[in-house]
């Protein structure tokens, strides 16, 4: 039987904002369950929202049960910092992240009285720990999707990690990539492990495929 797919959005989103994704994993005959941990306006810490969404997954799942996670944005961190930090990674099988700022984005230094804002600069702590493990999204099919004309991650290519597989979508704004039919289909594509133009990420740099 399928594995449901826990859909994470980002900062200032609620489940609305990946409603077009669900409609995609439900007409692929998988079951969609979004979740956004709130407050999601960056008022409180990412280990916060993880902890959250781990209570929320056990809620609607069970403890134990398998599943494939989709994060955006910061949903992306925190779904990391769930798999990473809380155990999730054992519960897994599929890992998909779109225009997650893994390696941070220069845009957070403009709210620095907010602290899951502050948590995704570059090289803060929170996500210099972070990516001191990135190898353990190894033991699963982890892939990043990211666009070069994203200027809310700055720069665009900390969507990418060096782990995994990556791929480039073109699509402008960030903000809009959720409603974006090219983009939705390739996330649904790595999703289901169907996706053919990723490429492997080399040690140290992000990888692209033509989307």
């Amino acid at each position: 039987m399928p594995l449901p797919i826990v859909l994470v959005p980002g900062i200032g989103d609620d489940e609305r904002k990946v409603r077009m994704l669900a409609a995609r994993v439900e007409k692929a005959g998988r079951r969609p369950l979004a979740i956004a941990p709130q407050p999601s306006d960056g008022t409180v810490s990412i280990e916060t929202l993880a902890q959250l969404l781990s209570e929320r997954i056990d809620a609607a799942l069970g403890a134990e049960a398998p599943f494939d996670l989709f994060g955006f944005s910061m949903g992306g961190i925190v779904s990391r910092c769930y798999l990473q930090q809380m155990g999730g990674l054992a519960r897994v099988r599929r890992f998909v992240t779109l225009a997650t700022p893994h390696r941070g984005t220069w845009l957070a230094f403009r709210y620095p009285s907010l602290p899951a804002v502050q948590q995704m600069r570059p090289s803060s702590a929170f996500l210099t720990a972070l990516n001191d493990e990135m190898h353990l999204l190894e033991q699963i099919a982890f892939t990043s999707l990211w666009s070069p004309l994203d200027l809310t991650i700055m720069p665009a290519s900390s969507s990418a990690l060096p782990v995994g597989r990556s791929l480039r979508v073109i699509s402008p704004w960030h903000g809009t990539l959720l409603y974006d039919p090219n983009v939705l289909r390739q996330a649904m594509a790595a999703l289901n492990g169907e996706l053919r133009n990723a490429k492997p990420s080399p040690n140290g740099g992000a990888a692209s495929g033509a989307a």
